[in-house]
């Protein structure tokens, strides 16, 4: 089974295989709001690409997130903290969502065989599911407006360190290398290592100083989000 990795959602089409897993990576912040929502109880989570799709969903009395440039869209009811899905209110709901970056990814694999969602919250669980399905694996970055962004990469190369080492995985793959040296590099003080971080700094500035911390936490919510007819559900 063999491991790539591709940096932004607009170079998919490149890593594209039918046949795959791909692993969508949003650390800071889509993927681990989205694993913090279902371990908290939603039901499901319905990703769209703009913010014309999420106000329909809104119209037709659905509950909807809407992140933009890291801030909660006016007239929306969440955002893309992890924080705001721990409420209880949540439990057994389904939330439509559209993120700057995530749900751009999302949509760009969705013709693949089979799409969860990937963070460190859910770190050992999403390697769990990876050795079970036991295929080639795409880890698709979500990045930063198809740019580059560290925080996905680093979790890239986690997993795939663990599962090529552990495992009966290998990678041909110069980006897949790439990531996995970077973690290797990172692994014992993420937050240090992202000090300079693009997005860091940009989620600094609007006081989300705790929102980085925890989605940088590994394993705090083992629970692995699948796409299904193009909505989110809960794994199994």
């Amino acid at each position: 089974m063999n491991i790539e990795v591709c940096f932004s959602p607009q170079a998919y089409p490149l890593f594209h295989n039918p046949d795959s897993v791909v692993v969508v990576i949003d650390i800071l912040r889509a993927s681990s709001a989205i694993t913090t929502a279902f371990f908290n109880g939603v039901a499901k989570m319905i990703p769209v690409s703009t913010i014309e799709e999420a106000q329909k969903y809104k119209n037709d009395g659905f509950l909807v997130a809407a992140e933009r440039n890291a801030e909660i869209v006016e007239g929306f009811d969440l955002g893309n903290s992890p924080f705001g899905y721990m409420s209880s209110k949540l439990k057994g709901k389904t939330i439509a969502i559209t993120t700057t970056n995530g749900t751009q990814a999302i949509e760009a694999a969705k013709d693949a065989h089979k799409v969860i969602i990937g963070s460190f919250l859910n770190l050992d669980a999403v390697i769990a599911f990876l050795k079970k399905e036991n295929r080639d694996i795409v880890f698709l970055c979500a990045g930063w407006k198809n740019k580059f962004n560290l925080e996905d990469t680093l979790y890239a190369g986690a997993v795939a360190e663990e599962l090529i080492h552990k495992y009966d995985f290998s990678s041909n793959c110069d980006s897949a290398i790439a990531a996995m040296e970077l973690y290797k590099i990172a692994k014992h003080d993420l937050y240090g290592f992202l000090a300079n971080s693009s997005h860091r700094n940009r989620l600094e500035k609007l006081n989300l100083e705790r929102d980085i911390r925890y989605c940088l936490s590994s394993n705090q919510c083992p629970v692995v989000p699948v796409m299904e007819n193009g909505v989110l559900i809960k794994g199994s």
